[in-house]
């Protein structure tokens, strides 16, 4: 008994710790925004490409498992949120705790199993009940939720997942598989009728079963390409270091040889 009430105790001196460095940020927005020329100069539409930068920096780190680095990147995008909501607190639009209320309000409505009555039996149903909560609030479509400024093949994996959220999916993955080899024949015809509008529709379709079928074998396509971007990328760089080495520039190298020392490259973890 006094070691459950310790802990409750505990848990709550943590979130009394975790509210006053809440409040401590927010004091300092309000610091900035009144005194700081670049902070005061600050709009929604100004700050939009440097949230994005700040959000592709955390992506990096997590991608690279550097937790520390996660740590400081929450913090940048969490300052982006707590700005955001200061100008609209300007504006009378909103401000930080219409933010934290509206978020709290969907997620109680989103998850009826919890905070309801409703049964479900695995995460596929909880996914399939989200996306149909989503259109008793009024969405036309389940697709409306996904950004049209998204890159290609995040877009392609959100749509592909979402659908499939309301049932519209492959029952296997072998039959995934048949359909990416079926996109393949057909990019194949296209390429040997030399019509470069067909090829690059054919090409898309090739893409998209792909990343369909990544997704049936689990497998994030986002964070695979961009693994093989940086392993290529650390090996390339090892091409270059060992040219530099031996006297010469890579334009001067034959395959053959670049070849040895990618080899070598491919043997470094």
């Amino acid at each position: 008994m006094v070691f459950v009430l310790l802990r409750k105790l505990g848990n709550m001196n943590s979130r009394q710790a975790q509210l006053a460095a809440f409040d401590r940020l927010l004091t300092i927005m309000d610091e900035l925004r009144s005194q700081c020329p670049w902070d005061r100069k600050q709009t929604i539409q100004t700050l939009r490409h440097l949230t994005i930068e700040e959000t592709y920096e955390l992506g990096d780190a997590i991608l690279d498992n550097d937790l520390n680095e996660v740590k400081k990147e929450l913090g940048d995008v969490l300052l982006h949120i707590v700005f955001y909501a200061k100008i609209g607190s300007e504006t009378n639009d909103f401000d930080i705790a219409d933010v934290c209320n509206d978020i709290c309000e969907k997620l109680i409505h989103r998850h009826p199993h919890i905070y309801g009555d409703v049964k479900v039996k695995d995460e596929e149903e909880v996914k399939r009940n989200w996306e149909n909560i989503k259109l008793q609030e009024g969405k036309k479509s389940v697709l409306e939720g996904v950004p049209i400024s998204l890159p290609a093949l995040v877009k392609a994996n959100r749509i592909q997942d979402k659908v499939a959220g309301v049932g519209f999916d492959w029952e296997r993955p072998e039959q995934v598989f048949e359909k990416v080899q079926e996109e393949l024949a057909e990019l194949q015809e296209e390429i040997q009728s030399g019509n470069p509008e067909k090829m690059e529709s054919e090409f898309g379709d090739v893409l998209f079963s792909l990343i369909n079928y990544a997704r049936f074998l689990q497998i994030n396509p986002e964070n695979a390409l961009e693994r093989t971007n940086k392993k290529f990328i650390k090996r390339f760089q090892y091409l270059e270091k060992k040219s530099k080495e031996i006297g010469k520039s890579l334009k001067e190298m034959t395959l053959a040889e670049m070849d040895v020392f990618w080899e070598e490259a491919k043997r470094i973890k």
